[in-house]
């Protein structure tokens, strides 16, 4: 039932969106309107090793700002790293942090930026609005394109001591820039391209078949981390979707294919606006403990489950779904809607299998024993069920998993 008092949306993205080829040297620019004098990157060693670093460091250099590197961190970060990595900070001050690679370092990167800020055990700031104040100036810089991180208000991290993904949303977390450089995405190998951009996908499908934002079960006012499907998000979800659908295949087959890295490069940004605006939902409540225990890829865990969360969703979303399957090219004259839908599910699966993505949990090592804790645990991450369509039950997210074993 609609809440009356549930008729505005709103919309949030990064300060600045800094696109396309050669935007990396508008950092020099960039540093000089922060009055930055001292910065840390935050990285891994594979992205130093490809030389992105020194793409970095030059015009940062070339503004007068001093630099440190942390280069530690690592896919799915852990808490453990986390820790290192605030650490670092701490010691040598940055006024400013730049988290440079794929969605992990930039979350990384995020998370630093709340500890050398507000100091304190960085895990009292997991789940949403913990943060209580503006952290450190930030700036992304994706070298994938997929997780949407360099515009989102959330970070990622793995608890491993419970085999669970857990994340921190805040307002506080948007960079006050992005600088989406597809050319630092030539060096992405094929395996995290293809996860990067299944991921990106998954993304635009949640947003664009979210709970809508007048009907959401939540009080107007009340602290909520996404606002519901909205026509704005809608609106950049149909477009990072058509766009994954012309050029996610085109760019595993062919890594050095530029039009595809900027086609998906800027999907992965549209549609990390609309999914931290409108939400996420499903597939990710079931990934965070799937990945978490599995140690998949969040990329690969989300475009694993997507088809099937579709699925579960069609008597809901119908509609939307018809228009996904349009979107991803598929020639639906003719169809009912309901057939549309269907042939949505189906490009879903057929681009998972094109791209190497795991159709079955049993591929990740996943065993059927432990199904029944994954459903607990992702039945238990309320905000992601409560932007569901089709809100699920334990034992519906339970029989979805098994469909997907």
């Amino acid at each position: 039932m609609t809440d009356p008092q549930r008729m505005t949306w709103g919309f949030s993205t990064a300060g600045r969106i800094l696109f396309g080829p050669g935007a990396v040297g508008q950092l020099e620019q960039v540093a000089e309107r922060l009055r930055s004098a001292r910065a840390l990157i935050v990285t891994d060693q594979a992205i130093a090793a490809a030389g992105l670093v020194e793409r970095v460091i030059a015009p940062l250099e070339a503004a007068g700002v001093a630099v440190d590197v942390f280069d530690g961190g690592e896919p799915e970060p852990s808490f453990d790293v986390a820790r290192r990595s605030i650490e670092f900070a701490r010691d040598c001050d940055p006024d400013t942090i730049i988290g440079l690679g794929g969605g992990s370092n930039m979350d990384l990167a995020k998370v630093t930026a709340v500890g050398v800020t507000h100091g304190g055990d960085f895990r009292q700031y997991v789940d949403h609005d913990n943060i209580p104040g503006p952290v450190r100036p930030l700036i992304c810089i994706p070298t994938t394109a997929g997780t949407g991180s360099e515009v989102s208000h959330s970070a990622v991290l793995t608890d491993t001591d419970n085999d669970i993904k857990v994340s921190t949303l805040s307002e506080y977390l948007r960079p006050q820039y992005a600088i989406v450089d597809p050319e630092l995405t030539r060096s992405c190998p094929k395996k995290p391209t293809a996860d990067a951009g299944i991921d990106a996908l998954t993304h635009a499908v949640e947003a664009y078949l979210a709970t809508r934002y007048n009907e959401l079960p939540i009080p107007a006012g009340s602290s909520f981390p996404y606002e519901g499907a909205h026509p704005l998000g809608q609106a950049l979800a149909e477009q990072a979707i058509r766009l994954v659908g012309e050029h996610l295949v085109q760019v595993v087959n062919n890594l050095d294919d530029m039009e595809a890295r900027e086609g998906m490069a800027l999907a992965a940004t549209l549609a990390g606006m609309a999914f931290s605006n409108c939400g996420v939902a499903l597939v990710h409540g079931m990934e965070y403990p799937l990945g978490g225990a599995l140690h998949c890829t969040h990329g690969e865990g989300n475009g694993l489950l997507l088809p099937y969360v579709m699925r579960f969703n069609l008597p809901k979303r119908t509609a939307e779904l018809a228009r996904i399957a349009a979107l991803l090219g598929e020639d639906v004259a003719g169809l009912s809607e309901k057939e549309a839908a269907e042939r949505a599910i189906e490009a879903v699966m057929r681009l998972n299998e094109a791209i190497g993505i795991p159709t079955r949990i049993r591929q990740l090592g996943g065993t059927r024993e432990q199904l029944p804790e994954f459903a607990r645990k992702a039945y238990a991450i309320k905000r992601l069920t409560t932007l569901t369509p089709r809100q699920p039950s334990e034992a519906d997210i339970l029989a979805i998993y098994e469909e997907a074993f």
